[in-house]
């Protein structure tokens, strides 16, 4: 386990829980500040929050500032980090768990390099999940909306009322269709010959 980042800043002066601000992921931000921390921000996740730390000078609109810059920070990074297929069917249980009390059981989750017009695909009777390797890099909440909506497809083949009901489960759905939407809309628009220097 790495060492706490606050130990070597020195102990805090203040610290601070706000809610869930956009860009945390949905945790919690903390922001500790440190008399011993002169220019440095850093930021790291902590169980379910966000821990920032920052100098004791600063003002109060500078640490929002600050917050939000690693907030996309830590966003970025954590979008860049891909899954391999064990990691993917371990997120696919969890899932599972959190939004259909387990009752999607797949047998496997892998990624395929073979889907480039479908985000997913299901083969219920083997309880098969497929993802496409177009999604990595893609924000988490994308991601899990997908493998939902396979898992989904273990319990309901179809895509009729029903299926939509068990969606309505995951929070993120209107959020992650909208996000895949926007991606296909963009590999629709023509490209156009970059501008160049006259």
């Amino acid at each position: 386990m790495p060492a706490d980042p606050l130990h070597r800043a020195g102990n805090p002066q203040r610290s601070m829980t706000s809610p869930p601000s956009p860009g945390s992921g949905g945790s919690a931000v903390e922001v500790r500040r440190s008399a011993r921390r002169r220019r440095t921000v850093s930021a790291y996740r902590e169980g379910d929050r966000t821990v920032v730390l920052i100098p004791a000078r600063m003002s109060e609109a500078e640490e929002q500032r600050w917050v939000n810059v690693m907030l996309d920070k830590l966003a970025a990074q954590e979008s860049k980090r891909v899954l391999g297929d064990a990691e993917l069917f371990e997120r696919a249980e969890r899932l599972s768990e959190q939004y259909f009390d387990g009752r999607a059981r797949p047998a496997s989750v892998r990624w395929v390099t073979n889907q480039n017009t479908r985000w997913g695909s299901c083969t219920p009777s083997e309880g098969s999940i497929r993802l496409s390797h177009r999604l990595q890099g893609m924000p988490e909440y994308v991601v899990d909306y997908v493998l939902v909506h396979e898992l989904a497809h273990l319990l309901v083949p179809g895509h009729g009322s029903d299926f939509w009901r068990l969606l309505e489960a995951y929070p993120r759905t209107e959020r992650a269709r909208g996000y895949l939407e926007g991606v296909v809309a963009a590999d629709r628009l023509p490209h156009l010959p970059a501008a160049r220097d006259e």
